[in-house]
This record gives structure tokens, sequence and C-alpha cells, in this order.
């Protein structure tokens, strides 16, 4: 409700802004005759002032966080196939302590899950079933964390963006209250900013929460199937009838 409120207020502050700036604009259209220079990339980038080059700042840092998690959340990273051979070798063979060994070399989601689960042979299975789970949700929450930062970038981006919207606002009307004839560019300097950390926020959050969800719904999978190997691994382990 209150982003609502805000959003109508901006809407109307704009309306009264092009309504004040009318003439000024106008005087634009008389001088049509003169050619305006084409803006650069590097221009339109400027032209978002501080606010808009932070905005750029957080699309660079999401894209870091999108390549760096869709390469170290993938499955085979989290649970490489040759470590699951070589485990259910060593427990086939009774070699834990030898499997234990393995898991404290290799730094995985499979291998310390299941390191947790190793470190209970000889206790109850409902003690080692709840060693892993402990192990599993908290490596879960850390997977989680690493993506979460996607999350938070979807959100600031778009009001970062507004946060240029009202800046830019109250530069030109700044402008419309201290000269009785504003001149044109000055007001746009104030309305492109306007216009730009707007469209700037947009074009990082919309990206970026697609990113998110993608990351999140591969990372659950990704989860489920590694849990799914661990019980494998550990079933031998269930006493019969239970």
């Amino acid at each position: 409700m209150i982003s609502s409120l805000l959003r109508n207020r901006i809407t109307f502050a704009a309306a009264a802004l092009f309504a004040a700036a009318s003439p000024a604009l106008a005087f634009v259209q008389d001088e049509a005759a003169e050619e305006v220079p084409s803006q650069s990339v590097g221009d339109i980038l400027a032209g978002g002032g501080i606010i808009g080059g932070f905005i750029i700042l957080l699309s660079v840092v999401a894209l870091a966080v999108v390549i760096e998690n869709l390469v170290s959340l993938k499955r085979d990273k989290l649970a490489p196939p040759e470590i699951i051979d070589e485990l259910e070798a060593l427990f086939d063979e009774g070699q834990f302590q030898e499997a234990m060994e393995l898991c404290e070399s290799e730094d995985t989601l499979l291998t310390r899950t299941v390191s947790a689960g190793i470190g209970k042979i000889g206790h109850t299975f409902a003690a080692m079933e709840k060693s892993l789970e402990e192990m599993g949700d908290e490596e879960a929450v850390k997977l989680h964390q690493k993506i979460g930062w996607l999350s938070l970038i979807s959100n600031v981006a778009p009001m970062m963006g507004l946060l240029g919207t009202v800046s830019g606002m109250v530069a030109a009307f700044r402008v419309i209250a201290t000269s009785k004839n504003p001149d044109p560019s000055e007001l746009a300097d104030g309305i492109s900013m306007a216009l730009l950390t707007t469209l700037f926020g947009l074009i990082v959050a919309i990206p970026t929460t697609a990113a998110f969800a993608y990351l999140r719904n591969s990372l659950v999978r990704s989860i489920i199937e590694v849990g799914a190997i661990v019980e494998d691994l550990f079933e031998r382990f269930r006493p019969e009838g239970s």
C-alpha cells in the first residue's frame, strides 16, 4: 500500500513537472532546425548519475554471482560421479575409515554429508540418520545463502531506480524554481536521470529475479538427488524390519 501511494505521488509530481516545463520544451521544438547529436552508450550510462552507476555495479555483482553458482551448483560438482563410485566400493568392502579419509580429502556436498554419517557408525541407526539430516540441512542453508544475494539485488535495484527517479525530478523542479526561463537542456538532465535510473533498475532486477528462480529450483533438485545418494549408501545400516 505504501509503495502504491509513493508511486502515485511520483506520477503526480512527474505530471506537474512536465506541465511546468512545457514552455521550455516548446522552445526546443522551435529550435528543431538544429540537428541534435546522437548519444553514445557511454553518454547514456553516464546520464544515470551516481545512482545509475551504483545500479550498474549491482548488475556486475549479480552477473558474477550467477556465473559462479552456475558452475559450483552443478550436480556433478556437488556429487562427483567418480567419488560416488569410490564411496560405494568402500562401503561394500566395509572400509569405512578409508571412506572417511576420502571424504576429508574431497570438499563437496556429498562428502561433507557422508562424513557426518560415517562418524556415527557404531551408534544406533536413528543417531546416524539424525546426524545425516542435520548435516544435510546445514549444507542446504549454506548453499541457499550463496544464491540469496541475487534475491537481495533483484529487490534493491528497482528501489535504487526509484530513488534516482525522485532525485532527477527534484533536480528538474529546482531548475524551474530558480529560473524564470529555464534552460531546456538543464531540465532534460534531471528528467533524463529520472527515467534512466528507473530503466537501469528494471533491466537489472528482471533477469536477476529470473536467474534466482532458476538457480533456486536447480539447487533444490540437486540437494534432493544428493540426499537420495546418501540415503542409499547408509541404507545397509538400517535394522531389518524397521
